[in-house]
């Protein structure tokens, strides 16, 4: 398991107790030092993980090997020798897409991309929705508040909680949530009603053929709508310049920015734990944007070690002739080269 590159990336896809059980299957696991990761290497240690130094795998991994991460790699080396565990953001146009994948091809490894792990319904088996919906609905409210301060910083839930308690005068606050039902969803609303707020629910019927005037009328707009096609937006520049608007501040935990398939084409950049906030509008009322694309790190024990236990299992079925779980992955990344060329 490598160390992750970007500085606000706490999570781990392996948390320490489900490494031990993976060992104790016979599974041999390195785990790279990390000064960010939640979990201290000791931990790992002691659930019977060998130790390397960060980005050791570049050049001391055997090429048979696995190599599990989370988000991006870093941009060296040009060829990716290694099968590659994460969420590779590659598949749907994504900026970067076509030289991830050219990385892969040319040194002849894979992209396992985590986003396929899916189950033979086509439901993710491991998934950081329900804490990137928390998260991001908890950041939308607390800027709403005016109390959000920057930089972001690492929190646990007790923490974040007692954050969003209620005020003694919490105010006449709306707050609407599309993809209500999902994971993402689910975790948004969860974080608004511990808030005090009970938001409007949508699901993916109503947004078919979205009343972008009713988006319009709330204070919040949590989008947690994940889509593999295009959809018609959610919000438009014209509605941004409505003077009856009434919103205010706009969390898009689904990020889709770059793509064809944003329902949100309102912005061209994601915003950061330094940045979190982007004022899009100043007219008629101030509109503020929060697009964090690693929104469950905030919340990164309690996210890791959900994702943990439903990722070891099929961790133990990687080398396995037959695994439907991971010839998924493996089929929709041969099917991502032929589709950009590069086969």
């Amino acid at each position: 398991m490598r160390h992750e590159t970007r500085p606000t990336e706490h999570r781990a896809s392996l948390s320490p107790r489900d490494a031990c059980r993976l060992v104790g299957h016979g599974v041999g696991i390195t785990v790279e030092d990390s000064p960010q990761r939640v979990f201290p290497l000791a931990e790992y240690v002691a659930a019977g993980c060998s130790t390397a130094p960060p980005g050791s795998w570049v050049t001391d991994c055997p090429v048979e090997h696995y190599v599990l991460g989370l988000k991006e790699l870093p941009p060296t080396p040009s060829r990716l020798l290694h099968r590659h565990i994460l969420f590779g953001h590659a598949y749907r146009g994504q900026p970067g897409a076509r030289a991830l994948l050219r990385r892969f091809a040319d040194g002849g490894g894979a992209l396992l991309d985590l986003e396929c792990l899916v189950d033979d319904e086509g439901r993710r088996i491991a998934a950081f929705g329900h804490w990137a919906g928390y998260a991001g609905a908890a950041l939308a409210v607390l800027h709403h508040r005016g109390v959000l301060a920057a930089p972001l910083a690492r929190s646990t839930r007790a923490e974040l909680d007692r954050r969003l308690c209620p005020p003694r005068r919490p105010g006449d606050v709306s707050a609407l949530v599309i993809g209500a039902g999902g994971r993402c969803g689910l975790g948004a609303c969860e974080a608004l009603r511990t808030a005090g707020i009970e938001p409007t629910r949508w699901t993916s019927a109503d947004t078919e053929m979205p009343d972008r005037s009713a988006v319009l009328a709330h204070d919040i707009l949590v989008n947690a709508i994940g889509t593999g096609v295009p959809v018609p937006p959610f919000l438009t520049e014209d509605d941004l310049d409505d003077p009856g608007r009434r919103l205010s501040v706009v969390c898009d935990v689904t990020c889709d920015v770059g793509t064809d398939r944003n329902a949100l084409p309102v912005y061209d950049h994601v915003t950061d734990w330094d940045r979190p906030v982007d004022r899009l509008r100043t007219r008629p009322r101030p509109l503020d944007l929060i697009a964090i694309d690693n929104l469950p790190s905030l919340l990164a024990a309690e996210a890791s070690r959900a994702y943990s236990a439903a990722l070891w299992p099929h961790l133990l079925d990687l080398g396995g002739e037959e695994s439907a779980v991971w010839d998924r992955c493996r089929l929709a990344y041969r099917s991502a080269l032929d589709a950009a060329g590069h086969r």
